[in-house]
């Protein structure tokens, strides 16, 4: 619950994603370790951390904007 991961049903193991608090704007980028249920309808679920540095951890549900980092657009961010 400490790390900045979490469970996406589509996008490799390991994949890097940004996700956006669609209220207030605010986003983090996490690694996806692990799948959801089959039957559950969430897009992502996030760890307490993510969901903190989002702002929402006390809501629970919100809605998010989803996006797979590419590799050569994470390096670059890394430089800037």
């Amino acid at each position: 619950q400490d790390k900045l991961t979490c469970a996406h049903n589509t996008y490799p193991l390991g994949s890097k994603i940004r996700v956006t608090n669609l209220k207030n704007g605010k986003s983090v980028i996490l690694k996806v370790n692990d799948r959801l249920h089959h039957r559950n309808p969430r897009l992502v679920d996030l760890t307490r951390a993510g969901a903190t540095k989002l702002g929402f951890n006390k809501t629970g549900i919100i809605k998010v904007k989803v996006e797979l980092i590419r590799p050569e657009k994470e390096n670059l961010a890394k430089n800037e």
